[in-house]
């Protein structure tokens, strides 16, 4: 299977570092809540760039496991963590053998058509008391609106994304979604938290908007989604001064596998 944002690509690094700098902290505070120990057996889902997989080595060592996958897994090979253990692994098949204390997956699930299916196998590979910790973006529920902010910019090439991405079979709300996913499958004490901020010209969030659309860029033009003009004239303003627009939304949803059936 190959990803619309491919980790071959030359912009994933980009991607990453932004990713990391943008939400790590906020996933490394539900991750806390979670009581993560020494021993712990742990499952990362789609770990790019790996600084969530490291956090997690950190915690569990010296007596615990760290499992990190990815169907390309070139950045988490260069890691050269030994208390990582890299599997290359496409979530649509049987996970690695668990079951697992902890199983975390961002931006991962929405990737995929059959998204559903692959959280019900997430649930299923967790240990009893085990928890679940998945984070999706919502990318519709408050765009950009001028009207509050004459910055706010919804840029043309952002717009075509959204229809790129849809017509791919993308759910741009799924992460909203995710909380009621998790009751209607019998996970306890679910919890959820929505995060955003502004993206200001020159910031990590324009970044990661940058490094997106770049690697897009082809598949956006030849696709008539938007000219190139359009395009040129979009990835430039995410460098001006008085350019703002307000990020997608990131839902972080927890849950738990109950102790007993």
């Amino acid at each position: 299977m190959t990803y619309l944002l491919d980790n071959a690509a030359p912009q994933a690094p980009d991607r990453f570092r932004a990713l990391a700098e943008l939400y790590d902290a906020g996933t490394i505070r539900h991750l806390e809540r979670c009581a993560i120990a020494d021993g712990w057996r742990c499952l990362e889902v789609g770990g790019g760039g790996g600084s969530i997989a490291r956090w997690l080595a950190d915690r569990v060592s010296p007596s615990g496991l760290v499992v990190a996958t990815d169907i390309d897994t070139r950045h988490l090979d260069a890691l050269g963590d030994p208390r990582i253990d890299v599997r290359h692994h496409d979530v649509r098949q049987p996970l690695p053998e668990g079951p697992f204390d902890l199983i975390h997956a961002r931006l991962v699930l929405n990737a995929l058509v059959d998204r559903d299916a692959v959280l019900l196998r997430m649930i299923s590979a967790l240990a009893p008391a085990g928890w679940l910790l998945v984070e999706e973006f919502d990318s519709d529920s408050l765009p950009p609106d001028p009207n509050l902010d004459s910055g706010e910019t919804y840029l043309t090439t952002h717009r075509a994304l959204a229809r790129f991405m849809a017509d791919r079979g993308f759910d741009r709300r799924y992460g909203r979604r995710l909380f009621r996913q998790f009751r209607d499958r019998g996970l306890s004490e679910v919890a959820a938290e929505a995060r955003m901020f502004m993206c200001a010209g020159g910031s990590p969030g324009a970044a990661l908007i940058r490094a997106n659309l770049e690697q897009l860029r082809d598949a956006l033009i030849d696709g008539g989604y938007v000219t190139p003009s359009q395009f040129a004239d979009d990835v430039a303003a995410l460098d001006r001064p008085d350019f703002v627009m307000p990020s997608s939304i990131l839902w972080s949803v927890r849950g738990r596998r109950p102790s007993t059936p």
